[in-house]
């Protein structure tokens, strides 16, 4: 009987993007980002994994899971995005533990993993980092002011022979891994941690009127 944890949706012979990351909280941007992906990477589906906690963040500053779990469900509504808490249900903390837990299902479809420039900037911080891309094709999605940042990080050094060009990123998806690619898009302008510093900047209102 098949493991259901392992089963966030269709897989087999598919085209998928993995789009990770703690969405504290999730906004517009995530969504363009995937719908850009799945448009230029000819995806199927496209999994965000709502991490549980991001080892280089302090664990202060991330909201509470569930509130972060329903708030991208209750933001994407497109039948070709699936929001999972694959990572939550694993019990793994890190992106190569949770690789490494799905390593039969990855051998099913055609993954990705899609990420920001601005965590590809910083790709090489993450625990066993040069794993995640010797496992499967990357896919990397501009965001406003990291372009520079990303494309001269260890990892786009390390990783430059196995660089494709722009216009033939639709085939990460069948290629071995090491494959990357670096997709310009339009910027937009919204930013998690923009929005949790205008929340916690907000003005406290009182109600004087004893109502």
């Amino acid at each position: 009987m098949a493991n259901p944890i392992l089963n966030p949706g269709p897989v087999d012979g598919q085209r998928i993007g993995l789009f990770g990351g703690s969405f504290n909280p999730p906004h517009p941007g995530h969504l363009a980002v995937s719908l850009s992906a799945l448009r230029r990477l000819r995806l199927d589906w496209i999994w965000w994994l709502v991490s549980p906690q991001n080892p280089l963040k302090d664990p202060n500053d991330i909201s509470d899971f569930d509130e972060r779990l329903a708030a991208a469900r209750a933001l994407v509504r497109h039948p070709r995005i699936l929001v999972s808490d694959l990572e939550q249900r694993l019990g793994t903390r890190t992106t190569v533990e949770m690789l490494d837990a799905i390593e039969p299902v990855l051998r099913r479809g055609r993954f990705v993993w899609i990420m920001g420039a601005d965590s590809f900037a910083g790709l090489h911080l993450w625990n066993d980092w040069r794993l995640i891309p010797a496992r499967l094709p990357l896919a990397v999605l501009d965001r406003p002011g990291f372009a520079q940042a990303a494309l001269t990080s260890p990892a786009a050094r390390t990783l430059a022979p196995w660089r494709l060009k722009e216009h033939n990123a639709a085939c990460l998806p069948l290629r071995p891994a090491p494959a990357w690619a670096f997709l310009r898009q339009r910027h937009r302008p919204e930013s998690s941690t923009a929005i949790r510093r205008s929340r916690q900047s907000a003005p406290v209102v009182l109600n004087l009127s004893g109502k």
